[in-house]
């Protein structure tokens, strides 16, 4: 005998964003889920009372009932108390994680959300929601240590986001007290050095503060490049002029090729992303070698490329030095291509930006990292 069809479960989508309840609807209802959609709190209690989800998503910020007030009032509904809460949200603080616990969410998801692991998040609210007692308590622990894990990362999140704001301003005051030295005609030649000196490594520690953040925008949906019109030549060139000193102390050639391409982009990134491929590259480059930075037009995308003649890096390891802090030992030299770990962390995050992408190939000898980015001219 054929057993009935069991039905759907149904999925409360509770959003003033039209964009987002749409995104919500599409990827749930590939997943064969009844999706109900409700633009605002009270909506989306009536909708409760009237269609008994079997779990909710529910957007924090809206205007009326936001997505406390409605939680609260669903957990006081009939059936209220055991369906599944899932919180959407574009704020990633401690104090926004809280007020979702103590509302009386079960689960806390950051946007911009991704289909997939918004399916994911709710198959496994509905499948928490179907086990026994027993196995509830269990779930609870290792829920309480996941929340105090959470809370943990961003209070480390916001803690580090204060700590690289307030580098900025004492990092640039000793870049411009350097450039003040600089402009004193009776300095010394020794103490015009040594002012140089810290002028570059003020600058080296101002580009590692700023790729700090940027990394952290990118984590948050929050890395959105410029539009300018880059001339690819000049820019290479100031690459190499503000690297000059540092591959002149390691006994390294540095060059770019003279081009009169032009790209659009973020200046600034771009910038920033070259810095660090040429200050890795000199990282590694043995003395009297040559680093070299140049770029080639394609068909539809234009390509930046920093080649040195030192290590290389084996092939098992070109994707994984771009994870954060991530270090190759090159055989009998043990050496982190990586640096501190962040560098190519940033590259990587500002190609991708672009809609673009980087790599790293065998220069025989040596690395080449390159990067492909649209031609958006």
């Amino acid at each position: 005998m054929t057993q009935p069809a069991q039905p759907q479960p149904k999925i409360l989508v509770v959003d003033d964003n039209a964009e987002n309840r749409a995104l919500a609807h599409a990827a749930l209802d590939d997943e064969g889920y009844d999706v109900i959609l409700a633009a605002g709190g009270e909506e989306g209690i009536s909708a409760f009372e009237r269609e008994q989800p079997d779990c909710v998503l529910l957007d924090v910020r809206m205007p009326g009932t936001d997505g406390f007030a409605a939680c609260a009032r669903i957990r006081a509904l009939p059936n209220g108390a055991d369906a599944p809460v899932l919180f959407l949200t574009a704020l990633r603080d401690v104090d926004t994680f809280d007020r979702a616990l103590r509302a009386g969410g079960d689960d806390f998801i950051t946007k911009p959300v991704r289909p997939t692991e918004l399916v994911v998040r709710v198959q496994s609210a509905l499948k928490l929601r179907r086990m026994s007692a027993e196995l509830r308590e269990h779930y609870a622990l290792v829920r309480q240590q996941r929340d105090d894990m959470m809370r943990l990362q961003l209070q480390k999140e916001q803690l580090s986001s204060f700590v690289v704001h307030d580098l900025k301003n004492p990092v640039s005051s000793m870049d411009l007290h350097a450039q003040l030295l600089l402009r004193d005609p009776s300095l010394s030649e020794a103490a015009r050095q040594s002012a140089q000196s810290i002028r570059n490594e003020a600058r080296a520690l101002l580009r590692l503060v700023l790729n700090l953040l940027d990394i952290s925008k990118s984590e948050e949906g929050r890395l959105t490049p410029r539009s300018d019109d880059i001339a690819l030549g000049a820019l290479l060139s100031e690459v190499v002029a503000t690297q000059a000193a540092k591959a002149e102390a390691v006994r390294v050639s540095l060059s770019s090729s003279d081009t009169s391409l032009r790209a659009r982009g973020d200046q600034d990134l771009l910038r920033r992303m070259l810095e660090n491929l040429v200050e890795n590259a000199l990282r590694h480059a043995p003395p009297d070698s040559q680093v070299r930075l140049s770029c080639a037009k394609l068909e539809d995308a234009v390509e930046l490329r920093v080649a040195d003649a030192g290590a290389g890096i084996a092939p098992e390891m070109r994707e994984k030095i771009f994870e954060r802090f991530v270090q190759v030992d090159n055989g009998d030299r043990t050496v982190s291509r990586a640096g501190r770990g962040l560098g190519l962390t940033f590259c990587k995050l500002a190609a991708e930006a672009h809609g673009g992408r980087i790599w790293v190939q065998d220069g025989n000898p040596g690395a080449v990292f390159c990067v492909r980015l649209p031609d958006g001219r």
